[in-house]
């Protein structure tokens, strides 16, 4: 089976009490947190990879950056 690659940006966001809030804006409702950057964007990977799955679960159309 032939993998398919999408392009996704996110956003790491400082938050006050620390961390970072990891938004991806190309899928709504797909926001994490991390204790530092690199955290973040690793739980942000994880939260796509879910979302993606389930999009694909139900048949819906798969959103990316590159359509932005």
């Amino acid at each position: 089976m032939k993998k398919t690659h999408f392009r996704f940006n996110i956003f790491l966001r400082p938050e006050p009490e620390g961390g970072f809030t990891a938004i991806v804006p190309a899928l709504p409702g797909c926001v994490t947190y991390g204790r530092t950057s690199g955290e973040a964007k690793t739980m942000a990977k994880d939260a796509i990879q879910g979302y993606i799955e389930s999009l694909k679960k139900h048949k819906e159309p798969i959103p990316t950056d590159d359509e932005l």
